[in-house]
């Protein structure tokens, strides 16, 4: 267009305070405001995921329209994500950049430094729980007997952190669904009719699983649930039970002796057979546990990321598979 306009040097003048005008608005602007992209071309809408759970969400929502790179590779845990100069480079290229804001520090600093078009699913997931290191404990009151004799006890709480595992609900994981649907309807108005159709059949896929989820842990034996870090949360809610994690919210936190200790007993105290290691984390700390209380190890997906290992293919088919591991670890009925 700009070669046609050299023809009418007259109309040079205009043009180049429209562009100065729109650079300067574009400076102002948030870095979740639409923006003339591909998308807006008819091209296919680029979408950068976080981590799975937004990946697929992005790609059941946006079927042939879009192309969903996931920033954390298979095998990578996507707490620990680092981004290289082409990844920071890919993110400022893409239509849409999905995430949840706290989960992975780099995503956060490349989307509040970069021009990026970024949508934060926080609002959407709703996430209503939190954890404090040490508040399991509060929940026993037959512990509190040699509690006020401990030294330690003063500090062995920390302070709340929000749980992001939302997407261990399956319920939540529709909700952003929808909402990413939303996004992807102002990134590419001509689409909105089709991610639309695809966040109603992502939410009735979701909601069968549910259904599922609930009917198989409706009746089960033992209604607390030990893993080896606090990623069930949202899981442990929506199901009726109690999530104790032997470490904290990311599975890097490494728990004291003390703790294990603890935690060993507790499984011990309430009866749990069943102590559950991860998926792209050591099982070192969860064997431990069980080694001491004389229970065994089971391993449940928390769904981050999936590899040649997952016991699915997708989300659907892993968290059924958790069902299963659940159902037997839980003595469900």
């Amino acid at each position: 267009m700009l070669s046609r306009q050299r023809s009418h040097l007259h109309l040079l003048g205009l043009t180049a305070g429209a562009l100065l005008l729109a650079g300067c608005a574009d400076d102002a602007a948030p870095s979740s405001a639409p923006t003339t992209t591909a998308a807006a071309t008819g091209g296919v809408v680029e979408v950068a995921a976080g981590f799975y759970p937004l990946a697929y969400v992005a790609e059941a929502v946006g079927g042939d329209r879009v192309s969903v790179t996931n920033l954390t590779r298979p095998g990578a845990e996507p707490h620990d994500l680092e981004l290289a100069p082409r990844d920071v480079a890919m993110l400022t290229e893409a239509d849409l950049v999905v995430h949840l804001a706290g989960m992975q520090p780099a995503v956060d600093d490349a989307v509040a430094a970069e021009d990026v078009v970024a949508f934060d699913v926080t609002e959407a997931a709703d996430l209503s729980l939190t954890y404090r290191p040490g508040a399991h404990e509060d929940e026993h009151p037959e512990d509190d007997g040699h509690a006020d004799e401990d030294e330690h006890a003063d500090d062995k709480d920390g302070e709340e952190t929000v749980d992001p595992h939302f997407w261990l609900d399956p319920l939540r994981l529709a909700a952003v669904g929808e909402a990413v649907a939303e996004r992807l309807a102002e990134v590419d108005p001509a689409g909105a009719q089709e991610y639309a159709a695809g966040a109603e059949d992502l939410t009735a896929e979701l909601t069968a699983l549910d259904a599922e989820l609930a009917a198989g842990l409706s009746d089960c034996r033992v209604p607390v649930l030990v893993t080896s870090h606090n990623a069930f949360g949202y899981l442990a809610d929506r199901y009726g039970f109690e999530q104790v994690g032997i470490s904290g919210l990311s599975p890097e936190d490494e728990p004291d002796p003390r703790t294990v200790a603890e935690v060993a007993e507790l499984v011990q105290e309430r009866g749990v057979t069943t102590v559950y290691s991860e998926t792209l984390v050591d099982p070192a700390v969860a064997q431990t546990v069980a080694d001491e209380a004389g229970a065994q190890v089971a391993v449940l997906d928390p769904l981050e990321g999936l590899t040649d290992a997952s016991a699915g293919d997708d989300y659907p088919s892993v968290m059924r598979a958790n069902l299963e591991v659940l159902r037997a670890g839980q003595e469900c009925a």
